[in-house]
């Protein structure tokens, strides 16, 4: 997490928009940054935690369908927009605020392959009725993660609705007190085929979790691109996916 950085703001009730003339940041009501964009490279993930959130792909090289939970400044779903053009994206987004700022973050306009709903996450796991590859979880406000988007109930409902051997992907904050709850809940709803990975400033916690049987170590702590990446996208996510695979060595 950052600071605010300086600049005109562009708000919406309970959300704006900062830049500093390279990059432009969302907050919602707090100077904490909730999603971070470079204004040359739109398209790139900023942060270290959206890099390996990214790591689904070690799994699923080429998803036909990720949901999202979560727009904030859109970095994940442009990321996958661009790089994987073989994938249908959804998002769901509980804030119209968020939503209406999406030009400020040059996420495209819904098309065939990509959709963002007015919804709340929670319900959203309960009636979408393409079951996806994998689920991004990445939903918070101003206050962290949301009750609605931590229960027990909320974890397995992400599990249901899940293709076979789907992956979900969670961030959570380290720091959080209730972290070691929240792990213990995902765990349960998902058999304990769960593994976490913390980024380098120790303020993220990546938890991967498939409906079907415990992920496995690799051979390999050196990952191969995924062949639906380019080799673009793979020069971003290398070194976070050679992370996750160090983490994986020790299951």
């Amino acid at each position: 997490m950052t600071k605010a950085l300086r600049g005109g703001p562009a708000e919406a009730p309970g959300a704006s928009v900062q830049a500093d003339g390279q990059i432009k940041t969302l907050h919602l009501s707090t100077p904490v940054v909730q999603s971070s964009m470079w204004v040359l490279k739109p398209d790139a993930l900023d942060l270290e935690y959206t890099r390996l959130m990214m790591g689904f792909l070690l799994f699923h090289p080429a998803p036909p369908r990720i949901a999202m939970i979560g727009l904030g400044g859109g970095s994940l779903a442009k990321f996958c927009y661009r790089h994987l053009p073989k994938s249908v994206i959804e998002v769901a987004e509980i804030s119209a605020e968020v939503i209406a700022l999406r030009n400020e973050f040059h996420i495209p306009p819904d098309n065939a392959r990509l959709t963002i709903r007015e919804i709340d996450g929670a319900q959203f796991v309960r009636d979408v009725a393409a079951r996806p590859d994998v689920l991004l979880v990445d939903g918070f406000d101003a206050d962290g993660v949301p009750p609605q988007l931590s229960s027990q109930d909320f974890y397995e409902d992400c599990r249901a609705m899940l293709a076979a051997d789907g992956v979900m992907v969670v961030n959570l904050h380290q720091q959080d007190p209730e972290l070691p709850d929240l792990l213990r809940r995902i765990r349960r709803a998902f058999d304990d085929a769960v593994f976490d990975v913390v980024d380098d400033d120790g303020a993220n916690c990546i938890v991967f979790a498939r409906n079907g049987p415990p992920f496995r170590a690799p051979d390999s702590v050196v990952p191969r691109r995924p062949g639906q990446l380019d080799r673009d996208g793979w020069r971003q996510l290398m070194p976070a996916f050679g992370q996750i695979a160090a983490a994986m060595m020790a299951l």
